[in-house]
């Protein structure tokens, strides 16, 4: 197998290296058991101060990291740096809470001291995908290394470049040899390493289907796993919605990313009540999105990450206009080079079509109108999914309320869902289990070890 960057935007091929072979896997594994011991036993006050130079670096090198994500994946230039600061600030915050986050815990019982104390697991593995190819690692890398533990990542195949940068931050930011490696194998080797008994717990970001397979892998060795899949986020718009903010947020969230992101909003409920003039104002937003260059600064839609991505979008769309979903705008590929998909709405949803019922990951965005509120709540219930999920009312305590009814890992009221290293992330249903991010995060893949002494 060779690893190939091929730019989405005109599909040249700009870098290529051929995947490891089984030395070069064993080698690795070696390198990072031999540090993983040294590592748990570097004081806390060192492994904080590496991960602050990493977001140092992080800063420093912004704009070519970002150039790496845009080149390699198609994100827009200045979604791309925004990435890149995202993972400066997850660098940040577990430096400076960490310590806190990693305190004994203690607990009165019959004994003359009592507690728990959090200790690292050893060796995890990261199975990661290529939307976010710099914030997928650094929210699990960060946490985890600030623990003790030690990181391999298995990164998507087509972003190889991106892969080499992260573990080049790390090295260049002090870690030792063999604390964080990228793993430049093909996936045909993933369930091997699982399986290797250096490896002590696996977290995997990416498909339904590529998850329940990890899952098992990990379950057979009886490794700790963390699932975060995929989403089909409701968007609920009730009869007393400001239209204004809701459709600004609308855009934002289903657009970011060219829609491929696993918490971007895809079914957008709308009451009745205000499902024509929701529709109209979405239209009129969305048609002013057009496909153009990533690492144009004025770009405000940029290429799907893989051809075949747009393939199987396209007839996820074709597939639900023949079974009577409408056509609002867009639906169809862009002419031309690159792997660009039109900025799209499907409107009058149902649940014989596949759109109710299928992730779309790209610029589609799916309308689904309800007669009332609870209507609304049952249909963003009827989903396998239950990743996020974001309510749009004028009384916010009734959205907080209603968003208590919704199955997922997390609900906004008047705010797009988003990653924020100081709140817990992860799913319910098929997007997953396990949280990243907040102290929750820190504590997957801890040790809670209790102590008693008498």
């Amino acid at each position: 197998m060779v690893f190939k960057s091929i730019n989405p935007a005109n599909g040249s091929v700009l870098w290529e290296m051929p995947a490891w072979d089984d030395a070069q896997l064993e080698s690795a594994l070696q390198e990072t058991a031999h540090a993983s011991p040294a590592w748990a036993a570097t004081s806390l006050e060192k492994r904080c101060e590496l991960m602050r130079k990493a977001g140092q670096l992080l800063r420093e090198r912004r704009d070519d990291l970002a150039r790496i994500i845009t080149l390699e994946m198609g994100k827009l230039i200045k979604e791309a740096r925004s990435e890149i600061d995202k993972c400066a600030w997850v660098c940040d915050y577990y430096a400076e809470h960490g310590p806190a986050f990693l305190a004994d815990e203690m607990i009165a019982s019959d004994a003359g001291k009592s507690y728990v104390a959090y200790q690292p697991m050893g060796t995890v593995l990261a199975i990661m995908p290529w939307n976010f190819p710099f914030w997928q690692v650094f929210r699990f890398a960060a946490p985890a290394l600030v623990a003790g533990n030690t990181g391999l990542l298995k990164h998507a195949s087509n972003v190889p470049q991106c892969a080499l940068a992260i573990e080049k931050i790390f090295r260049d930011a002090g870690f030792p040899f063999g604390v964080f490696c990228s793993l430049m194998i093909p996936a045909s080797q993933v369930e091997r390493v699982i399986a290797d008994p250096r490896v002590h717990a696996v977290t995997f970001t990416g498909s339904e289907p590529a998850g329940r397979k990890v899952a098992a892998y990990a379950g057979a060795h009886l490794k700790k796993s963390v699932l975060e899949l995929g989403g089909s986020d409701p968007f609920i718009v009730l009869a007393d919605a400001d239209l204004e903010l809701a459709v600004h947020n609308a855009v934002a969230s289903r657009f970011l990313n060219v829609g491929q992101s696993c918490i971007a909003a895809k079914r957008f409920i709308v009451v009745d009540a205000v499902a024509d003039e929701f529709v109209a104002r979405f239209k009129t937003a969305v048609e002013k999105l057009a496909a153009g260059d990533p690492l144009n600064e004025t770009s405000t839609l940029g290429p799907m990450a893989r051809p075949d991505l747009r393939t199987e979008l396209h007839q996820q769309v074709i597939d639900s206009i023949e079974q009577g979903a409408v056509a609002v705008t867009g639906c169809a590929p862009v002419p031309g080079d690159g792997a660009y998909y039109q900025a799209s709405i499907l409107d009058n949803v149902t649940s014989v079509m596949r759109a109710y019922h299928e992730e779309f990951f790209g610029p589609v965005a799916i309308v689904i109108r309800a007669h009332n509120e609870e209507d609304a709540l049952r249909i963003a219930n009827a989903s396998r999914f239950g990743l996020g999920g974001s309510v749009w009312t004028r009384d916010s305590a009734h959205g907080e309320a209603l968003a208590r009814r919704v199955h997922a890992g997390a609900c906004f009221v008047n705010g797009m869902v988003k990653s924020d290293p100081r709140l817990p992330f992860g799913g319910t249903k098929a997007s997953g289990y396990g949280r990243e991010l907040s102290h929750h995060g820190m504590h997957e893949f801890l040790h809670a070890k209790t102590i008693w002494v008498k």
